[in-house]
């Protein structure tokens, strides 16, 4: 379980976070929904300890990011944007480096990637190096290597940002599979149809504060909204006329 609570952040003169406190269950898929600069990442970024607040604390699994992040970083997978994979090394070298940085045994981190592999439909560039990556192909190894210690708590930033239609299909089918099999999934998000299609709790954040949380059906009738994309334009525009007070 991921939980938040008063989270702030600000750089120089720009308040980024304000206040964002959520709460991501196991066994759910939570989405932050927001338009570009809304604080999605920044707060992402916070729960996986590669910012610190300025105020306010996030808990995984119990653990304090802000009093014990190497602790909290053992409980979560991150997939941030951008992957950031060793362009040297092959698929199936950069996702077992992470694993034995995660102190797994050298035949559990190669029955593991195996397993990855094969769920992510791997194989055909599993011994390739990374430099020559197509997108879905940085993404999918990415993720193999957040996933690698078997986190109960997942952190994904836009994870399909980039991705070819049949990707998007394969990442959606292994998500939906990590949520029944009982993992907190958290992940970031502007694009309506990837909200509309897997979350289970949406959190909408503006501005960079939280503007409005609940189930998909939730948010549309509360915004007295049809769609859960005329719901998120009037709830953010909600959101900008109090802030403009």
């Amino acid at each position: 379980m991921i939980e938040a609570e008063g989270l702030c952040k600000r750089f120089g003169s720009l308040a980024a976070v304000r206040g964002v406190s959520l709460r991501a269950p196991n066994g759910r898929i939570t989405g932050l929904l927001g338009p570009n600069g809304a604080g999605k990442s920044t707060t992402l970024r916070i729960l996986y300890t590669v910012l610190q607040p300025d105020s306010g604390d996030a808990r995984i699994d119990g653990i304090s990011v802000v009093g014990d992040p190497l602790g909290a970083r053992r409980h979560m997978g991150v997939l941030p944007h951008g992957a950031g994979l060793y362009p040297n090394l092959t698929a199936r070298e950069n996702v077992l480096y992470f694993g034995a940085l995660h102190g797994l045994a050298r035949a559990e981190r190669r029955s593991r990637t195996a397993e990855l592999f094969r769920r992510l439909e791997m194989e055909d560039f599993a011994d390739r190096p990374a430099r020559g990556f197509s997108q879905g192909q940085r993404i999918k190894t990415a993720l193999a290597r957040a996933l690698i210690h078997r986190p109960r708590n997942i952190l994904l930033d836009e994870p399909t940002n980039g991705l070819d239609v049949m990707a998007v299909r394969t990442l959606r089918g292994l998500l939906r599979q990590l949520r029944d099999e009982g993992h907190c999934i958290l992940f970031s998000s502007h694009v309506m149809q990837e909200i509309a299609a897997l979350c289970d709790e949406v959190v909408v954040i503006a501005h960079g504060g939280v503007v409005a949380e609940g189930a998909p059906e939730e948010l549309r009738d509360r915004a007295g909204a049809e769609s859960l994309e005329d719901a998120f334009v009037r709830l953010v525009a909600g959101a900008g006329e109090d802030t403009d007070r």
